[in-house]
């Protein structure tokens, strides 16, 4: 009789009564018998299996027919090893035709597998070079992931729905997905067109069946980075502004403008031979706030009927639930959309809501038919996705989210840790990292030279980047800005691109540093301020990608009080440059930044920041000010603040991982069937 052991540290004994031999081999590899992954499982990594070879398997052959695969050597058995060969399960051997040895079987005599504890003193292979290390075998399903955004950074972006359709793709089709990403080609007549000088035409028009006609549109396609960047091509998309508007305001065509988007995007797949086949209709598509809204649906209602896309799914990702879409009731049979599914787009606005007595109020919303059929729906972090459910949050759509929290899950963006490098970046003037953080001093110097501020490394440097807006909360800094004077500070924000740098004295004062644009009345507040605390006090209107790495890398804290903020990517930006943020517990600003607690973690704190509410002026200031008494009076615990902001996890790749996991959870659910 001749038998196996296999143990957790892959070697496998072959023990014969005639001649007593060893071999050492990796089981996973030419055992067939049972899944890899079962061997490696925690209930299995201090047992051992005894198998034992049948005299009648049917199956012919010897173990010594294994050739080169065995390696043996002389060695000798207890008599513990001779007791559990009786006690081993049947190992029956299959050959191919020719008479080699292609899988083995387990066949138990008495019906059951033993499995019996191993030993801690199990023996050691006599030579290192014996020793097989354990294999995590991981089976990692793959998937044709479809993105449908109206922006993608580097090709458009306007914010944070910009970066995440830019950098999540690369990092998806880098784990092993075929991923396409598919969005407008915007041609606005500026230097920037030459980032779709990449792409080229591909040669296919579709007729896309919406607003009483036939609309044609054509694909351009640009492989990079491993995934297929995809332009729907329009005059429509093609004028001055952003992706959405320009001086005047919103376009008033987007409607027309992004239902192209969406017939375009689920034509796609279909008919576009990229690398030389279709994604075909077994696909995922994460469709992106309204402007992609459509895209579930259309499976719903034009393909899925038909037997189309029968196996796809659709995860809607909110970035923003206050834009929603919102047009007419009679804007409806412009969609392309059958007449029995308005029910799925329908929308009454509340009395108070309503322009006049006689206003029905009755409208289509996109993205709540994007909720209604989705199959999966994500936010971007776990706080938001409870948030859109409550009253204040859901912006009239909270009970809708609430009876589909089944499927409502939060992810939290990652971060372009290359581009958002201490240790790397071109925009700053000397390079640091958490193991050495006297370059951050030197920018914090050069911040203030540049912005005109007196240069005191001693006073707590207070920046703001964002957009100057109600959501943002610049009201509250508006109004605290006056107290926060009082104190010994610097307070910037990006301010007109053509203002005064000329240095002065600030006595026993700081200085503020604020960088944004947007409402006129905000922009100037922003110069008056500057005026009145010329000491103390910096913006700059317009955003300006170098000098915002400048900010956050020279800045001690950034401030942060936003009303709501889906993600936020400013904090995360800032604890990877060792800047302490100072935020709004809202949304992702509170599930990103941990409060500073300075008894815990046994007496030598925890936290990366400090968070404050509720939002009001008041609590603004004291968790300010709290921040700036802990960095004049205490430096090694602002610095090991600083650390551990700087050793967080947020990249990509993290975030990818979570999204692996919903797209596993939306194929296990049947797709969306009215």
């Amino acid at each position: 009789m001749e038998s196996l052991q296999l143990t957790r540290g892959m070697c496998c004994k072959l023990s014969m009564n005639i001649s007593l031999k060893t071999c050492s081999f990796r089981p996973i590899r030419q055992l067939d018998f049972v899944h890899p992954g079962h061997l490696l499982r925690k209930r299995f990594q201090k047992c051992k299996l005894t198998v034992v070879r049948s005299d009648i398997t049917g199956n012919g052959g010897e173990f010594e027919d294994f050739g080169d695969d065995l390696n043996f050597n002389t060695n000798l058995i207890d008599e513990k090893e001779k007791e559990e060969e009786n006690r081993g399960v049947l190992l029956g051997i299959d050959r191919d035709e020719s008479g080699s040895v292609i899988a083995l079987h387990l066949i138990p005599p008495s019906g059951e597998v033993v499995v019996d504890p191993l030993q801690e003193e199990a023996a050691e292979p006599e030579d290192e070079d014996e020793g097989i290390e354990e294999e995590k075998v991981q089976n990692r399903v793959t998937y044709n992931i479809v993105f449908v955004t109206a922006e993608a950074a580097p090709y458009s972006k306007t914010g944070g729905l910009g970066d995440v359709c830019g950098s999540l793709p690369v990092v998806l089709a880098g784990r092993g997905h075929r991923v396409m990403v598919v969005s407008p080609r915007y041609l606005n007549g500026t230097p920037a067109d030459k980032k779709f000088a990449g792409a080229f035409d591909l040669d296919r028009r579709i007729k896309v069946h919406c607003f009483e006609g036939e609309q044609e549109v054509a694909f351009f396609h640009e492989y990079k980075n491993g995934v297929d960047w995809v332009f729907v091509d329009h005059p429509s998309y093609q004028r001055p502004g952003n992706p959405y508007g320009d001086g005047h305001g919103a376009f008033g065509d987007n409607q027309f403008r992004f239902t192209l988007l969406c017939h375009a995007a689920c034509e796609a797949p279909l008919v576009l031979p990229l690398g030389g086949y279709t994604y075909g209709g077994k696909c995922i598509f994460l469709v992106n706030d309204w402007h992609a809204g459509l895209v579930p649906v259309l499976l719903a209602s034009k393909y899925r009927p038909y037997g189309t896309y029968k196996d796809a799914r659709s995860i809607l990702v909110i970035h923003n639930l206050g834009h929603q879409g919102v047009e007419p009731a009679v804007t409806y049979k412009n969609l392309g959309l059958p007449q029995e599914w308005y029910g799925a787009l329908e929308w009454v606005f509340p009395t108070w809501a309503r322009t006049h007595a006689l206003d029905p109020g009755e409208a289509v919303n996109i993205l709540k038919g994007a909720i209604v059929t989705a199959d999966r729906i994500l936010t971007v972090s776990k706080g938001y996705a409870w948030e859109i459910t409550t009253v204040e949050g859901g912006y009239g759509l909270d009970e809708l989210l609430s009876s589909r929290r089944i499927v409502l899950n939060g992810i939290v963006n990652g971060i372009d840790v290359s581009e958002w490098d201490p240790s790397s970046d071109g925009h700053i003037v000397s390079h640091y990292s958490a193991d050495d953080l006297s370059g951050k001093a030197q920018c914090k110097t050069a911040l203030q030279k540049e912005l005109g501020l007196p240069i005191r490394p001693e006073c707590p440097l207070i920046g703001f980047i964002g957009r100057l807006d109600y959501q943002k909360g610049i009201d509250l800094i508006r109004w605290g800005i006056p107290e926060l004077m009082h104190d010994d500070v610097q307070f910037g924000s990006p301010r007109d691109r053509n203002m005064d740098l000329k240095s002065s004295s600030c006595g026993d004062f700081g200085n503020q540093v604020m960088l944004g644009s947007g409402d006129p009345l905000y922009e100037d507040w922003m110069r008056v301020a500057e005026a009145t605390y010329r000491d103390k006090f910096r913006g700059w209107v317009g955003f300006n990608v170098p000098i915002s790495h400048r900010i956050t890398a020279g800045c001690d804290i950034l401030l942060m009080p936003s009303r709501y903020e889906p993600c936020g990517l400013n904090q995360l930006y800032a604890m990877r440059y060792g800047t302490v943020p100072v935020v709004h517990a809202t949304g992702g600003l509170r599930d990103t930044v941990e409060n500073f607690s300075p008894y815990a973690g046994d007496g030598n704190g925890e936290g990366t920041g400090w968070t404050f509410s509720p939002l009001a002026k008041e609590s603004m200031l004291q968790a300010l000010r709290t921040a700036m008494m802990t960095y004049r009076d205490h430096k090694s615990t602002w610095g090991a603040l600083m650390r551990r902001g700087m050793l967080r996890d947020f990249t990509w790749e993290t975030a990818a991982i979570q999204y692996e996991q919903v797209f596993e959870w939306a194929c296990i659910d049947p797709p969306y069937i009215p």
